[in-house]
């Protein structure tokens, strides 16, 4: 394996440790949300929607550790790749559609995280596609 895909797994494992504080503050006090990242609209934020926001990040951690396991498996690779698609696409909607969250540190990092996450990504596709024996697995 080469030393890239070594280094996008490690990233994987780091975001996936991430995804679990997030949803473990979230389901520990829905404060954190109208706090940090919806401070645009904090009367929309409540206990619900801050759960239903946990359950997201601990789905999308324990995908994304599993791909870090697993990094070969191709669908789970791309489940993976949609997390991050799916993460940015609800910050941007959210910052310029609906205007609940503010251009804030609370926003911003997790749309760079998952922007570099996205880019990490597509370049280790083109990586797991050059691997030698990768045309074999194709096949079986």
């Amino acid at each position: 394996m080469s030393r890239f895909l070594n280094v996008l797994r490690s990233w994987l494992v780091m975001t996936s440790i991430l995804a679990v504080g997030h949803s473990l503050q979230s389901f520990r006090d829905h404060t954190f949300l109208y706090e940090k990242i919806y401070t645009s609209k904090p009367d929309l934020v409540n206990g619900l929607q801050a759960r239903t926001f946990g359950i997201w990040m601990l789905l999308s951690s324990v995908v994304r550790g599993h791909c870090a396991i697993d990094i070969h498996n191709k669908t789970l690779y791309y489940i993976t790749l949609l997390t991050f698609f799916i993460a940015v696409g609800h910050f941007v909607f959210e910052l310029f559609v609906f205007g609940t969250v503010a251009p804030t540190i609370g926003t911003i990092a997790p749309l760079t995280v998952a922007s570099i996450s996205i880019l990490g990504m597509l370049v280790g596709l083109w990586r797991l596609e050059a691997e030698p024996g990768s045309r074999q697995k194709k096949r079986n």
